[in-house]
């Protein structure tokens, strides 16, 4: 069974429909990355899996459990879409870091926050606090910035700021880390970084879904590629497939603007 599955997926806003009937499907520890140009719907996907966009109508499937289903009336409860939501973590482009905590603090504020929900939480707060600390740690070193623990954003370079990102969304053990262009705010000496930092997590068989206009790493790191334009799926296959056999001449289009 796919840990994601989407199906027939479409979002208008007012009368302007920006996804129209999106299917696609993923595996446990593959990398997706969809490509195409701006205004193709690409950020608007991702936001209506990470239940940020309400869904025109549609299916959305994250390992066996159904996130929307417009085809149905049953309502799910606050919880299981909370616990839905957590199955999913987003990356957004530009970093979301709050400047007032450091760089611990940001990636164990969510973490802490759902903590307060535990029924032990009174009884055992110093070692539930503790552990999630050790938790964040464990993730603040995964992305090489052990050395800037203590460290607030406006101390922090673009790469080093996404990195924590990164590492936030990590900390909350999503089933499925979505990365929506993690690079367009860099410049390309940090965008290497970041982009060795998704590398070893697909290494580690993390399940990613990642909008990019990076190519080269789309190619490399990538299980399946999708290319969107227009709100559509245009052409879906391996990377070798779309980079170097394209069959459709919107692709072909996109892939040599691109050279």
């Amino acid at each position: 069974m796919a840990l994601l599955e989407v199906t027939n997926l479409k979002k208008s806003f007012g009368k302007t429909e920006v996804l129209k009937d999106i299917s696609f499907t993923l595996d446990k520890g593959q990398v997706l990355s969809i490509i195409g140009s701006s205004g193709s719907g690409k950020t608007t996907l991702l936001r209506c899996i990470n239940s940020l966009e309400t869904i025109t109508s549609g299916k959305i499937v994250v390992d066996g459990s159904t996130i929307f289903d417009s085809s149905t009336d049953v309502k799910l409860t606050k919880e299981q879409k909370r616990t839905n939501q957590l199955n999913v973590g987003l990356v957004f482009q530009s970093f979301n870091l709050f400047p007032q905590y450091n760089v611990l603090q940001n990636v164990t504020l969510a973490m802490k926050l759902q903590a307060k929900d535990r029924p032990d939480y009174k009884k055992n707060k110093k070692q539930i606090l503790e552990e999630i600390d050790c938790i964040a740690k464990d993730f603040i070193e995964k992305v090489n910035l052990s050395d800037k623990i203590d460290y607030y954003p406006c101390q922090l370079s673009g790469g080093q700021q996404q990195r924590v990102a990164i590492a936030r969304a990590l900390a909350l053990n999503p089933k499925i880390l979505f990365f929506d262009e993690p690079t367009s705010a860099l410049d390309p000496e940090l965008t290497v970084e970041v982009l060795n930092v998704i590398k070893a997590l697909k290494n580690s068989g993390c399940t990613m879904v990642v909008v990019t206009h990076e190519m080269e790493f789309a190619k490399g790191v990538s299980d399946k590629v999708i290319f969107m334009a227009d709100g559509v799926i245009v052409e879906e296959g391996a990377p070798e497939e779309v980079f170097d056999n394209p069959k459709s001449e919107r692709t072909k289009a996109f892939l040599n603007h691109k050279k």
